[in-house]
């Protein structure tokens, strides 16, 4: 259960523009953000944040989520595990894909760009990260500096979320909740005490 209780939405007007937008991308309006309200600057700051991270850019939307995800997977929280395959599957990436995702360096499902970008997120996620030079030279085969930077801030982004999501036990929402309970089982998914939804389908 939620470690710090969400604002409900209806308190929350002065964001309902910021909610809309999340809600068109993600499907659904994440309880971190109702948290994060409590705060209205951090939320504020927040959303300025987030915003040009996982909007348009040079790198596609599917290969941010998976890097989100093999990040989320590698700090280990459930939370954000949930979210970023959700996300990926709604940007393109199929559920084959994203089961295989720390699979990456042998699956046939992912070429050397993708690689060299989830790579990094795996070793970049630990604490401390286990980033080398070599990292940047496998990147540079496929990525310009800029898209680079892109990819560094995807990850740095989820390490905010994985220690405020884990650290809160932010509670899942019904959507991502079944999501990963169907699409991640294979790889081991499973909810634990961060990962509960405020209420749960396998209750109903």
């Amino acid at each position: 259960m939620n470690r710090l209780t969400p604002l409900p939405r209806e308190e929350l007007a002065e964001f309902e523009p910021l909610f809309a937008l999340v809600e068109a991308n993600m499907g659904f309006l994440p309880n971190s953000m109702r948290i994060m309200a409590r705060k209205p600057e951090l939320l504020r700051g927040f959303g300025a944040l987030i915003a040009p991270v996982l909007g348009p850019g040079a790198v596609a939307p599917e290969l941010k989520q998976l890097v989100a995800y093999v990040a989320s997977v590698a700090s280990g929280c459930r939370y954000c595990q949930a979210h970023t395959a959700h996300s990926a599957h709604r940007a393109g990436s199929s559920d084959e894909k994203i089961a295989a995702a720390f699979e990456f360096e042998t699956s046939p499902l992912f070429d050397e760009r993708e690689r060299a970008a989830l790579a990094l997120a795996a070793d970049a996620a630990t604490a401390p990260p286990a980033v080398s030079d070599a990292h940047f030279e496998a990147l540079r085969k496929h990525f310009g500096e800029d898209e680079i930077l892109e990819i560094v801030a995807v990850i740095a982004a989820f390490g905010f979320l994985n220690r405020w999501n884990d650290t809160l036990a932010t509670e899942l929402e019904d959507s991502p909740l079944s999501f990963a309970r169907e699409g991640l089982a294979a790889s081991g998914w499973e909810p634990g005490e961060h990962g509960q939804a405020d209420s749960d389908p396998a209750d109903a």
